[in-house]
């Protein structure tokens, strides 16, 4: 990494593929599909995916080390709303339904899941918190007719 780089910057590319259906990879290469169609998951379950995802990793990587979980779903959940015209999510909600082995460290691993998921909720996951804060979205555009 160059002295340059901000080392706290996240940044991600889109490309469209076809109408509606777009590609988004990071720098290390991964991709996802989506958009609005048949098989593609839509923005708005993204944004459903991330917030789970990222409080799943908190829970994930300090239970994992007692114990690997026998099952791991979490299921996210909202509503959404339009107000005066605009659309947005309402009622964000994370259900986690996890199982461990019933064994000592299984049951260790149990008995932390409420706290971690407090935990990312109220400290960790950056997801959650960015959405809970309202952080603006600024936007810049660049066209050429060639």
């Amino acid at each position: 990494m160059s002295e340059n780089e901000d080392p706290t910057l996240r940044s991600i590319e889109l490309v469209r593929t076809a109408t509606a259906r777009y590609t988004v990879r990071n720098a290390d290469g991964a991709e996802i599909e989506f958009g609005h169609g048949e098989g593609l998951l839509s923005p708005v379950e993204l944004l459903l995916a991330a917030i789970a995802g990222c409080s799943s990793i908190d829970v994930d990587t300090v239970t994992a080390r007692s114990c690997e979980p026998s099952s791991f779903r979490v299921e996210a959940s909202g509503h959404k709303v339009v107000e005066d015209g605009a659309n947005r999510m309402d009622g964000l909600h994370l259900s986690f339904n996890v199982a461990f082995p019933d064994t000592e460290d299984g049951r260790k691993a149990a008995g932390m899941v409420d706290r971690l998921a407090a935990l990312s909720h109220d400290k960790y996951c950056t997801v959650s918190r960015t959405v809970e804060r309202g952080t603006a979205v600024s936007h810049e555009v660049n066209v050429t007719v060639e």
